[in-house]
């Protein structure tokens, strides 16, 4: 059988897509629960928001989440009052970042990845970075996260962080010719994330991503 050889902008698209979907994408069965996927039961319903986010530090934690000036992340959401659950957010956004860095270094051996994930949540964040760089692609341009919620479990080791993300504005770039993959706007660009992150055993403050399950095609976030 002849193998297809896709347009490079489809390629990106279509592994992309795949790629979302690699841990619990779909129709989020989760998403009606009282229960936190993958934690123990959850003792509270979604947290108010009350305080800004904080800004982007390049090394919270001691650890190196720097982005390249045309790789923005952008954290659209505000901090809870629960000084756990404000960790845990701000944890969630260094994990994402630690992905795109990686991403960026063309490595999974990245000391972000491996201070911001575990267990699946690290498999999650060494597939992504796998196939950008089989690809032979980086990233360039802004993906906004926002309508952030968060909930814990009742004995406060685990917090769910979720949230939609729109990357409309964020495109593969051929890390060899410098091209910009571009596409037209759809509602593949809006996904629905929840991060199940706990805390660190021996990190003073630190929370790590141990599961991601993925929403593709997110109504409800546009």
């Amino acid at each position: 059988m002849k193998r297809r050889i896709l347009p490079t902008a489809a390629a990106f698209a279509t592994a992309a897509a795949l790629l979302l979907t690699a841990c619990g994408g779909g129709d989020d069965s989760s998403a009606d629960s009282d229960q936190i996927a993958g934690a123990g039961q959850e003792s509270a319903q979604p947290s108010k928001s009350v305080e800004p986010a904080a800004p982007q530090q390049d090394k919270p934690d001691g650890v190196d989440v720097s982005l390249p000036a045309d790789m923005n992340l952008v954290f659209d959401w505000d901090r809870p009052e629960d000084k756990n659950e404000a960790a845990a957010m701000d944890d969630a956004a260094n994990y994402l970042r630690a992905i795109y860095r990686g991403v960026d270094k063309r490595t999974t051996k990245d000391a972000a990845i491996t201070a911001y994930a575990t267990g699946e949540g690290l498999r999650y964040a060494e597939t992504q970075i796998n196939e950008w760089i089989k690809g032979g692609w980086t990233g360039t341009g802004t993906r906004r996260h926002y309508d952030a919620t968060t909930r814990s479990t009742s004995n406060g080791e685990s917090v769910e962080v979720a949230f939609c993300a729109d990357t409309g504005k964020f495109y593969g770039k051929e890390v060899k010719t410098g091209k910009v993959l571009k596409a037209e706007p759809s509602l593949k660009d809006f996904n629905y994330y929840k991060i199940i992150m706990i805390k660190h055993p021996t990190g003073d403050g630190l929370w790590q991503a141990s599961k991601v399950f993925v929403e593709t095609e997110a109504k409800k976030c546009q």
